[in-house]
């Protein structure tokens, strides 16, 4: 019996977006705008991973989703970078 390629799980670590957007160097509001455009050219459910370097992004990408009704699946902070994972509602 064949064995079937093993799906990710959104919890694992390491998730494959459908498109990244790097808005590293831009400050606010510009990485919510440019994720905001973004996420209207993706099909519902499609995943956005968002690169960002201004601090004030954790809490701005927080309450865009909350507004938006996009379900904030990750938000991390690695090497002083701020990377976000949204699932297009």
């Amino acid at each position: 019996m064949a064995s079937r390629p093993r799906r990710r799980s959104i919890h694992e670590r390491h998730v494959v977006a459908d498109t990244v957007l790097d808005t590293r160097g831009l400050s606010c509001p510009l990485p919510v705008l440019r994720a905001r455009k973004a996420m209207q050219r993706l099909p519902p459910g499609a995943l956005l991973r968002v690169l960002a370097t201004d601090p004030g992004t954790v809490r701005d990408f927080k309450a865009f989703c909350r507004a938006s009704g996009h379900e904030l699946v990750e938000s991390r902070t690695q090497d002083e970078e701020f990377h976000f994972l949204l699932r297009k509602a």
